[in-house]
């Protein structure tokens, strides 16, 4: 089949790719023609694990092809999908609608024969029925359907999601879009669930999907603060709560709270709907001002463990809101690093990302620096600082480190590196699952049965 893929960010470029790796020939569209260039000339424009590799293949076929043209991607296409964002609205924090209506809107000028327009952007309920009504006004001798298809791609793992979905949720108002869209993924039928559903409940079940798993990140860091005081080890709390097959291991990670681009968005744009349908949505509006005060509470932490020192230096490793990724958009370590400064705007602040250094840059310019590698990072430091779950700062030579370090302590937001293995190299050493050197030196074991994809994307 012909698809179109409107937007070219991390929903849509692993989109597009995947969908010619099943055979399909693609066309992703992006008003940006730079980033057009780039692809065209055979350059990733974002880091997804294992994409690279995928898109070159695809593009050497001819299976897939990038242009700034939405006639030409859109006239003969059978699919068009919409993958473009919906920040939140920078006062009343709802999803802010524009890209998407301006996409429904363009893209109508340009439908030729029967066309299904799936949108795969996360957005308000009621939305597929908008675009239904703006595409008839465009171009009212149209024939199409609007159908929602709402992504589950984690970010770090959208390769692997994208070919092994867990569900395809297909939400559509009549029957005749449903035999194209089993063609279009016929290559699951048989390994995964397809649940048709009604075009509203499926825009809601995305909501309701990312809004559960940060309620379940928020109670696991608040468990984590509990067992602290304690001294429990939430580590071993999670897994034995994981055990209960009600609860389910998945998303029971204890760190600096959730981020990236849909948990923070999503959770804010579904306490607004409630609000406007006058539905109490308690549980998500606490796990937000949660999540929020968390960001501030680890700042206060990372601060008070250098403030009696002169001219301290701060290393922070990790700068993306997962590993993965190089996706620093509501990254717990980037508002970390934004509430030090507005403690004290003099702190030196070096940090080192395998991924997410230039993606950073943009959000926090010059106000810190910005390093090649660890142990660059932590040359002259006084306090190491993890805030992303890279699996290479597990397996950092401490000895080394200690060498270049002005004070050998570790912050462990992330519970990376064992108890016993810093205090056996002489670090001061604190966790999130601080207890007994016993407990803690048992993290990585217990760490393995806790799933650590901490954001769904």
């Amino acid at each position: 089949m012909k698809i179109a893929i409107i937007g070219t960010g991390y929903v849509g470029l692993p989109t597009g790719i995947g969908l010619a790796e099943l055979g399909h020939k693609v066309t992703c569209i992006d008003k940006d023609e730079a980033k057009i260039n780039l692809l065209n000339s055979g350059k990733m424009t974002l880091f997804e694990e294992g994409l690279e590799e995928l898109f070159h293949k695809n593009l050497a076929n001819k299976t897939i092809e990038f242009t700034t043209s939405m006639q030409s991607g859109v006239e003969n296409a059978d699919i068009v999908v919409i993958a473009v964002g919906t920040p939140p609205h920078p006062d009343t924090k709802e999803a802010d609608m524009k890209y998407i209506y301006a996409a429904a809107s363009e893209l109508a000028k340009y439908l030729k024969g029967y066309t299904i327009v799936a949108n795969k952007s996360t957005v308000p309920i009621g939305t597929g029925d908008k675009i239904e009504d703006l595409i008839s006004i465009a171009n009212p001798t149209a024939d199409f359907d609007v159908v929602s298809l709402p992504e589950f791609l984690r970010e770090g793992f959208a390769v692997h999601d994208f070919f092994n979905p867990d569900r395809i949720i297909i939400g559509t108002n009549n029957n005749k879009p449903k035999m194209t869209l089993l063609e279009l993924y016929k290559n699951f039928d048989g390994k995964t669930e397809f649940l048709f559903v009604s075009r509203r409940s499926s825009e809601a079940i995305k909501y309701a999907s990312n809004a559960f798993l940060a309620i379940k990140i928020h109670y696991i860091n608040e468990m984590a603060d509990f067992c602290e005081k304690v001294d429990a080890n939430v580590l071993e709390v999670a897994k034995g709560m994981g055990l209960d097959t009600r609860i389910g291991a998945r998303f029971l990670n204890p760190g600096p709270g959730y981020g990236g681009s849909c948990f923070p968005k999503d959770t804010l744009a579904l306490a607004h709907m409630g609000q406007s349908h006058n539905v109490n949505l308690s549980l998500v509006e606490a796990a937000i001002a949660g999540n929020d005060q968390r960001k501030l509470m680890i700042a206060e932490k990372i601060f008070s463990s250098i403030k009696t020192i002169k001219n301290p230096k701060i290393a922070v490793l990790g700068l993306a809101f997962k590993s993965g990724t190089d996706d620093c958009r509501e990254s717990p370590a980037i508002q970390i690093i934004q509430n030090l400064l507005n403690i004290d705007p003099t702190l030196h602040i070096s940090a080192f990302d395998p991924q997410a250094n230039e993606t950073a840059k943009d959000i926090l310019h010059d106000k810190i620096s910005y390093e090649q590698s660890e142990i660059d990072a932590l040359r002259g430091a006084d306090v190491m600082v993890i805030l992303t779950e890279w699996d290479q700062f597990r397996k950092m030579d401490l000895s080394e480190l200690k060498t270049v370090m002005r004070s050998p302590k570790i912050l462990d937001f992330r519970n990376l590196i064992s108890s016993a293995d810093a205090k056996h190299f002489g670090f001061e050493y604190w966790g999130i699952a601080k207890s007994s050197t016993t407990a803690i030196s048992q993290a990585k074991e217990v760490s393995k049965f806790l799933v650590t994809d901490i954001n769904l994307l």
